[in-house]
């Protein structure tokens, strides 16, 4: 059975477009966020995972090797669905992904859990989530600090968006102070060059 798909799934994928995050490099702030993901979850792997139209792709990653996967396959696209931290405490025992490729085979998925990470006008990017490879379950807090975590990221998200359209207004308005720069110049020039000719004219009189 395909995979259900949010409702507001056209807005969704058009807000992740506009915040111009997917396939960038690294960033320290992420990387942070996603470290203590794993500290505080005790788990090996931790992402930072935005859910594109046909795959899911890593920001930031602890513990996987791979930079993004087939939407198809990601337990991100199951918690993009949630508006709660997802969660599936053993892999095997779970209908929906036993027969999942990162269940059966590498990296061999048996615990996960994700939050979302939902913008101001309520759509969800994609996740913060822990994965390990033995079942487990999350305790209270690890829920509670992976929520806080999941907003925190949406918080730099954000910022990092704003920082970017900032520096474009800057530097059209820079771009726009040359230009008036250089019509001044010339307006000056042409009032030389007509002082010029008038002081010629007057001398010639004489």
């Amino acid at each position: 059975m395909p995979l259900a798909k949010p409702a507001n799934e056209t807005a969704r994928v058009a807000a992740l477009e506009r915040y111009a995050i997917l396939d960038t490099d690294p960033e320290q702030a992420f990387e942070d966020l996603t470290l203590l993901a794993s500290f505080i979850c005790k788990t090996p792997i931790a992402l930072i995972s935005l859910v594109d139209s046909d795959r899911q792709w890593f920001k930031s990653r602890i513990g996987l090797t791979a930079s993004e996967t087939s939407r198809d396959v990601a337990f991100c696209s199951h918690a993009i669905l949630q508006s709660d931290v997802f969660v599936v405490p053993d892999a095997l025992k779970d209908d929906r992904f036993r027969d999942n490729p990162l269940v059966v085979a590498d990296p061999h998925i048996r615990f996960y859990a994700g939050a979302p990470l939902i913008n101001e006008d309520g759509l969800a990017l994609g996740t913060i989530c822990v994965v390990d490879q033995t079942p487990r379950e999350l305790s209270p807090e690890e829920r509670d600090t992976l929520k806080a975590l999941s907003r925190l990221v949406m918080i730099q998200i954000e910022f990092r968006s704003n920082l970017i359209l900032l520096k474009e207004a800057l530097s059209d308005r820079t771009k726009l102070e040359h230009e008036r720069e250089k019509e001044l110049i010339h307006v000056q020039e042409q009032l030389v060059r007509v002082l010029g000719l008038r002081n010629s004219v007057s001398l010639t009189k004489r």
